[in-house]
């Protein structure tokens, strides 16, 4: 340490003791009081990683400077002899744990210690404490992170729907109902062709729009094989995982705050900062800037030769249209929310505060309902991964001048059983004609 650096220390410890010293008689507990305030102060120490002080060390500067003949050259930092090597531990001792944290890189502290007892590199009459080690290994230049570089490299599908990467980007303001509101743009890009299956504006980012607008892209642009998104909320929910897993569709999340795999999406983002907002009309209605960025997409973006590809969206997409694999035509309802329920012996089911009424043969099975929020009616049973078909909403009027099926039964001779009747389900079907027989 050179002169310079010993006489700012010296300056901040004076700094320190200051108000502790000089011909002023304290007053009676005063001088623990200052000492409290001091040691629980946060320090900014020159050349240290501390930022507290003990009493022990603030009275040791006092003393030494008291006896220093109040000169700022006795709070000059001492240079210990043996400086360089911890003063508990031999040459040997020191080599011996240096090896151990190069073999154990990324052990805590704790760790370190525990393997050095066990190895008998600290015997149990060394009594060096785990600040000595850490300082040793500071001094080394043991403690600073070893940062690999990861192998980044440029990527692109081999084919279209490959891969799709999707995320949200923050738009412009909107009126809505004579008010401004922040629009959110829900973005997806082909990897292969940098075609945009689906992008549109929306008044919120939740889990809910982000998977609208995913339907809007698959329905389009038939099913990717991977879909690559961020780690935000709107791509981490069970729906979303549930819905691509049944399509076939793998769900990829991006590590968190490493932007670089989707840098497609991230470029098209830019493209739309650049290219289509400084030129979109201000005070717009969220339909109208859907048409207006529909119209930018159809005309400009898709019909322009991109500068990685040196072809336009477009064709390079349709060139191998034929091997998109086409969206199912009951795709609405892969989309489903799932609810476990189990089945009342009235055969009800609450959901959504409404009863429903499920086949006798799942009274008291807990069941799987499927459902959309929005369509009440269209309430679908599994057990077992079985469908039962949809669920009848509850109506007691009606039930009350149903016959029972076991009163029926009740009134027959016990000598001439009926011959037993394959059950029969009343509550509509999935898919296709309602079969009006049964």
């Amino acid at each position: 340490m050179n002169e310079e650096a010993k006489s700012r220390v010296a300056q901040f410890r004076f700094g320190v003791i200051h108000d502790l010293i000089g011909d002023r008689k304290l007053e009676r507990g005063e001088r623990k009081r200052l000492l409290q305030e001091k040691t629980a102060c946060v320090w900014e120490i020159p050349y240290s990683e501390r930022s507290f002080i003990s009493a022990s060390t603030i009275l040791a500067w006092v003393g030494r400077y008291e006896k220093g003949g109040r000169r700022l050259e006795s709070l000059y930092p001492e240079v210990r002899k043996d400086r360089g090597r911890p003063r508990v531990l031999d040459e040997e001792t020191v080599l011996s744990l240096v090896e151990l944290r190069k073999q154990l890189r990324g052990a805590s502290m704790p760790v370190i210690m525990r393997e050095a007892r066990l190895r008998k590199i600290l015997t149990p009459d060394v009594k060096a404490h785990p600040v000595t080690i850490y300082r040793l290994f500071r001094e080394r230049g043991l403690l600073k992170r070893q940062e690999v570089a990861e192998d980044r490299r440029r990527f692109e599908a081999e084919l279209p729907n490959d891969i799709w990467q999707s995320d949200c980007m923050h738009g412009p303001q909107v009126l809505v109902e004579g008010k401004t509101r922040k629009a959110y743009l829900f973005a997806f890009i082909d990897d292969m062709s940098r075609l945009i299956p689906h992008a549109g504006f929306y008044l919120n980012e939740r889990v809910e729009t982000y998977v609208a607008a995913l339907r809007i892209a698959l329905a389009k642009r038939g099913l990717p094989r991977k879909l690559y998104v961020d780690n935000g909320p709107a791509f981490r929910s069970h729906l979303l995982s549930h819905a691509t897993a049944a399509l076939g569709i793998a769900l990829i999340h991006s590590k968190p705050y490493q932007p670089q795999g989707k840098g497609k999406i991230e470029r098209f983002f830019r493209t739309v900062r650049m290219q289509f907002l400084p030129t979109c009309p201000a005070a717009l209605s969220l339909a109208q800037l859907n048409d207006s960025f529909a119209k930018w997409l159809d005309e400009q973006y898709h019909a322009t030769i991109h500068s990685s590809t040196r072809q336009t969206p477009l064709n390079r997409y349709l060139k191998h249209a034929h091997l998109v694999r086409e969206a199912p035509k009951d795709l609405h309802d892969y989309f489903r929310v799932h609810a476990s329920r189990k089945v009342d012996r009235d055969r009800t089911v609450s959901l959504g505060g409404k009863l429903y009424e499920a086949p006798i043969p799942l009274i008291g099975k807990t069941i799987t309902l499927l459902y959309h929020e929005n369509e009440p009616l269209r309430v679908e049973a599994f057990q077992n991964g079985v469908s039962h078909g949809m669920l009848v909403p509850l109506d007691m009027s009606i039930n009350c001048r149903i016959r029972r099926e076991h009163s029926r039964v009740s009134l027959l001779p016990k000598s001439n059983p009926p011959a037993p009747v394959p059950e029969k389900y009343t509550g509509g079907k999935l898919f296709g004609e309602v079969d009006h027989e049964l």
